[in-house]
């Protein structure tokens, strides 16, 4: 089903009008984020690192905050890590090499995902140790620091790392809950929601990689956001008043892959452009839809075609303001050069057209890639091109070059 490309200023609309049944709630856009490349080309241009790297972690107020607020750009590829990296070359020395640590963490979770696929939800698991106390749900309401955080998560698609770190040990460490179901709610929510990185942080909340889990006290509140701790109910029965006695995890036997790739070509995607035939349009992903998408760069003249993959977003239910955030990234790039949206089953919305792609490193694009048969495979722009070299933790895998 070929649908009408939304404008700018009625991609909620449309999303309303074309998508609304595929959401978990009323399509609506964020207030704090707009979709597209001119948007993320504005914020990569105003990128000001000085002091990010002692204020990445701060919460409230937002003025103190250093989050760069890039991700949602970097997730679909408006702004690739490359491109990422270069923009902080002039930053003081600290601020740079922090800002470039954090986009080499973001490699190193595709790098993971890519490798193992949705193994990944397996490979590190382990049980959070058994809580000192039970709670009724894993992210009270009474709780002013937990409730803030959930109101931002779910009305601007965003948090800062600190909250996120204190929101995923809350449900594992504190409450004992399953982590995957709330590795779940973040992905429903999340404008940078990828099972790469998101995924990754949840287990490196509860200690699968390092035996040694992140403990979430009021510490932590009183110092990166203390209004939080003076407005809250339990003030004076704070039930994170202490640290949390949840000690070190045993890791599980990993999995053979964490340690050695056999092929790591395969995750790494061709080197150079794999041409089969001439292509007549280009087939885009929600991980690359920026303007230096290499497939889009490379044929300037031919349609960009994206499908919203119905069963995938059926059985995902995301917020409505992520379609938005793809619906306002379309409409912009609709502005200067032709888009072809439509819904339905990827392979079966591009039978017959011969596409120019770029490969994406997620098993979800390599099970369609097989189905569809792209006329010409580009490349992914890596930041280190995978290895066949241990992935079971950060500083294993890290290229020293």
């Amino acid at each position: 089903m070929l649908l009408p490309t939304p404008t700018p200023d009625d991609a909620a609309g449309w999303v309303r009008t074309h998508l609304r049944d595929l959401c978990c709630d009323d399509p609506t856009p964020s207030p704090s984020f707009r979709g597209g490349q001119t948007t993320a080309d504005a914020a990569l241009a105003g990128l000001d690192l000085t002091g990010y790297a002692a204020r990445r972690n701060e919460v409230l107020p937002p003025s103190r905050r250093g989050a760069t607020r890039l991700s949602p750009y970097i997730r679909h590829g408006l702004i690739d890590l490359p491109t990422a990296w270069a923009a902080a070359a002039d930053a003081p020395t600290r601020d740079r090499t922090k800002f470039r640590d954090e986009l080499a963490w973001q490699e190193y979770a595709r790098h993971l995902y890519a490798r193992l696929g949705r193994r990944t939800a397996s490979a590190l698991r382990q049980a959070p140790a058994r809580p000192a106390r039970s709670w009724d749900e894993p992210w009270p309401a009474s709780m002013n620091c937990v409730a803030a955080c959930v109101e931002e998560l779910e009305t601007d698609g965003w948090l800062v790392n600190q909250t996120r770190m204190w929101m995923s040990s809350q449900w594992t460490v504190r409450a004992g809950a399953e982590w995957t179901a709330g590795e779940d709610r973040f992905f429903t929510h999340l404008l940078d929601g990828s099972r790469a990185a998101n995924r990754l942080g949840w287990q490196w909340t509860i200690g699968a990689g390092t035996g040694k889990p992140y403990g979430f006290s009021r510490w932590q509140v009183e110092k990166r956001a203390p209004q939080l701790c003076r407005g809250c109910a339990l003030a004076d029965a704070c039930p994170i008043e202490d640290w949390p006695s949840s000690g070190t995890t045993a890791l599980d036997d990993p999995e053979p892959l964490l340690r050695h790739d056999p092929d790591p070509e395969s995750p790494g995607g061709p080197r150079t452009p794999l041409r089969l035939a001439e292509p007549e349009a280009v087939w885009l992903t929600a991980e690359s839809l920026g303007d230096a998408d290499p497939a889009l760069a490379a044929h300037p003249d031919l349609p960009a075609v994206f499908v919203f993959d119905e069963p995938l977003l059926a059985r995902l239910r995301l917020s409505g303001k992520r379609l938005v955030f793809l619906a306002e990234t379309l409409a912009d790039l609709a502005t200067r050069r032709t888009v072809e949206v439509r819904r339905g089953e990827v392979a079966a919305e591009l039978e017959g057209r011969s596409a120019a792609v770029t490969f994406a490193p997620v098993p979800g694009f390599r099970r369609l890639s097989d189905v569809v048969s792209p006329s010409v495979l580009h490349p992914w722009p890596w930041l280190y091109r995978p290895h066949a070299g241990p992935v079971s933790s950060y500083s294993a895998w890290r290229p020293r070059s």
